[in-house]
């Protein structure tokens, strides 16, 4: 177990004039609070801040940030308050404590909601104080150091929200022993056999390999000293997470992976280092493609390094890193190789600059609401495979690996990227989904008539672009809702010869709050999304008695109507002056193949051909009919339309139907247990030609997955 003053000596080492009054002030304030309670391995409770305090004294922290860490679990775990802590010790160490206690008093709707929330209130903290995620991240570290003692689910859990979000994180702030330490830790309780076997693979051959990696650290050595370098040569396996994930990305097994240890020269200088790689290439023949270089172009976290691959002593594979000692320094401590003690501040203004991904993630926060939808985003977004590109002016803008053009449009300015209608790369036109390359110089080409799609979000990359991608769609699909949800509420209450602004006047806002909506417009939306249907509404608003006198609706007076005007579209052979009917069991329009039956007292009833209540009525009260040639006249049918069920559906479906130029007289939405929506609509059509191509229209709609003709009765 630490104790205070391994801690103090850790502080001494690095500031040896130190005043630590305020963490040995914080240290027995922690230990008089968490008095009596007890962690799950059975060690005193206080052992783990202690522990976390340690780890912030190794990252060569100030006084306020050690002082946190011994209190980070007193609001949350004690009767300790925010109050009480910054009158004992200062709003620094306050704020720090509040940014890493969890959200805990909160009822949140799930799991996920909860996890998100915490990411959020994090990411909040962090960007006023860097130092809130230092001490997340060495509590986690020591939490999953002891990770043993948890149930086996909630190991497995926080492993991967380890991996998902801390050890990228670490990764993002330069703290390489902090991420490499987490990786492998969490690899250890997600995949524990596959932990165990490559550790021991792993082991074996190193065991089999210190000869060779002696003979390259000496040969390097005297290499450089024949040139007047002098440095200092590592050789270093590469932790266990990181084999792992080049071989399941390289799907292949450990025998294949040629470069299990990285060797390092590190040098006084950055002209040495170039030096140095001219010396390693003209020694080994290098790997083409194998060449970064980080030193002119430094990775966001402040990392820099010459890497190489070469084909070393007997064939095989090698990797060497290359960088001063102040490259080194910074590779292991990131941020915090930085810290200015003195003055008390992080990061200098230049230094900062490099930290923008942390405005990335304020603006992740306050935009996306859906909670898994924003840990995607976090999970993407930080991790460290980066590309980086030109703007014509000169100016370098980093993106993930994989990022397109729309990326970079999005990176320039919201309205560049939705009106973005093509890109230049090196002045020759590229598609949009072209994968931008190191060094790529890129021109956006707009349009104000270019807007976004659907498919950009298939190869837009970053958070930011798919966030105002999504954000543009849902307003597209906000806007045609709300007009479709008006126009079927306002044929609703025709019904009743009622006007529709009369109901917006009268009783609109007291019937979208019996449904629980905020606003008349939300409900109108929703009608239009089909989360709600008229009829519901029409119920609301009308009195019992209208609803009763109203019994016959405007769909049977259009019928009754349109069969009176449509005698002349049908011609029956042998029969003059009789009385016909279209059967609404099948709904017949010009071009189907058509028969008629006659009926005791209603004259003909005609049905398609294909009806099959048509095959079983007498065969010698069928009469032959056709259609007659005049054109005009529009006829009703009904369409069964099944989706999947999600948000725009009935908007999209219905923006398709009126495209045909076909007429829609009503519309219902019956969600299905098997997670599909079904769409019933009465429209008008021409004729059966009309008809295939309301079909058509209707199938290409992203999420149809069927379309028939159904019965009026």
């Amino acid at each position: 177990m630490i104790r205070l003053n391994d801690i103090i000596d850790q502080i001494h080492s690095y500031l040896p004039d130190a005043d630590t009054a305020l963490v040995e002030k914080a240290y027995i304030y922690s230990a008089k609070v968490h008095a009596g309670q007890m962690r799950l391995s059975g060690e005193p409770y206080l052992s783990h801040p202690l522990a976390v305090a340690f780890i912030l004294a190794q990252l060569k922290l100030d006084m306020a940030s050690i002082a946190a860490g011994l209190l980070h679990d007193t609001v949350e775990d004690t009767l300790a308050t925010s109050d009480e802590i910054e009158g004992l010790f200062g709003k620094d160490v306050s704020q720090i404590v509040d940014g890493v206690t969890k959200i805990s008093q909160i009822e949140f709707q799930s799991k996920i909601h909860k996890q998100a929330e915490n990411i959020r209130k994090m990411i909040l903290a962090m960007s006023k104080d860097i130092r809130v995620l230092l001490v997340k991240l060495a509590d986690r570290l020591h939490n999953m150091r002891t990770l043993q003692f948890q149930k086996e689910y909630k190991q497995v859990k926080i492993a991967r929200e380890t991996l998902d979000i801390y050890a990228p994180l670490a990764s993002r702030l330069g703290i390489d022993w902090i991420k490499r330490e987490l990786e492998d830790l969490a690899f250890s309780y997600i995949y524990p056999e596959e932990y165990e076997d490559l550790k021991r693979q792993v082991e074996e051959r190193l065991g089999k390999r210190k000869a060779y990696v002696e003979e390259v650290k000496e040969l390097l050595s005297r290499k450089m000293a024949d040139y007047g370098l002098s440095c200092r040569v590592l050789g270093r396996p590469k932790h266990l997470y990181s084999i792992f994930r080049k071989m399941k990305r390289r799907n292949v097994g450990l025998d294949e992976i040629y470069d299990l240890i990285a060797f390092r020269i590190i040098l006084n200088t950055a002209k040495e280092c170039y030096e140095a790689l001219g010396i390693v290439h003209a020694l080994w023949k290098p790997v083409p493609g194998r060449f970064k270089d980080y030193i002119s172009l430094p990775k966001a976290n402040m990392y820099q390094s010459l890497h190489t691959t070469v084909i070393g002593p007997y064939g095989e594979r090698m990797e060497i890193q290359i960088r001063t000692e102040e490259m080194d320094r910074i590779a292991s401590e990131g941020i915090a190789a930085h810290w200015l003690y003195k003055e008390g501040k992080i990061l200098s203004k230049e230094q900062a600059k490099k930290f923008d991904w942390l405005n990335q993630l304020m603006e992740w926060q306050k935009e996306l609401e859906d909670p898994r939808e924003f840990l995607e985003s976090v999970r993407m977004d930080l991790f460290p495979n980066e590309v980086y590109v030109l703007t014509p002016n000169g100016e370098i803008k980093e993106f993930p690996s994989g990022a397109t053009p729309i990326d970079f449009a999005y990176a320039i300015h919201t309205e560049v990227g939705h009106h973005c209608a093509g890109a230049k790369v090196n002045g020759r036109m590229v598609p949009l989904k072209y994968q931008l390359q190191n060094g790529d110089v890129v021109e956006i080409i707009t349009s104000k008539h270019h807007v976004p799609s659907r498919d950009w979000l298939k190869i837009a990359k970053t958070s930011r672009a798919r966030a105002r991608i999504r954000q543009w769609i849902k307003s597209e699909e906000r806007d045609k809702s709300l007009a479709l949800g008006r126009d079927l509420l306002a044929r609703e209450l025709r019904k009743y010869r009622i006007d529709f602004n009369e109901f917006m006047k009268e009783g609109a806002e007291e019937v979208a709050r019996s449904f629980s909506f905020r606003t008349v417009e939300d409900m109108l939306i929703a009608v239009g999304y089909g989360k709600i249907s008229t009829s519901q509404i029409s119920r609301k608003f009308l009195k019992p008695e209208q609803l009763k006198e109203t019994r016959e609706s405007q769909l049977e007076r259009n019928l009754k109507k349109g069969e009176a005007l449509r005698q002349q579209g049908i011609l029956i052979h042998g029969h003059n002056d009789i009385m016909i009917h279209l059967g609404r069991c099948c709904t017949p329009v010009p071009g189907d193949e058509v028969v008629g039956y006659i009926t005791r007292g209603r004259g003909v009833t005609v049905h398609r051909r294909d009806c099959p209540n048509i095959m079983n009525l007498d065969p010698e009260r069928q009469v032959e009919v056709n259609w007659a040639t005049e054109e005009g006249g529009t006829y009703p049918v009904k369409l069964i339309v099944k989706t999947t069920d999600q948000k725009g559906m009935l908007a999209a479906v219905s923006n398709a139907i009126s495209a045909a130029e076909a007429n829609i007289l009503e519309a219902k939405v019956t969600t299905l247990p098997d997670h599909s929506a079904s769409f019933t609509f009465m429209a008008e059509v021409n004729d059966s030609k009309h008809l295939r191509r309301v079909f058509t229209g209707i199938r290409k709609v992203e999420g149809v997955m069927r379309v028939d003709r159904g019965s009026i009765v």
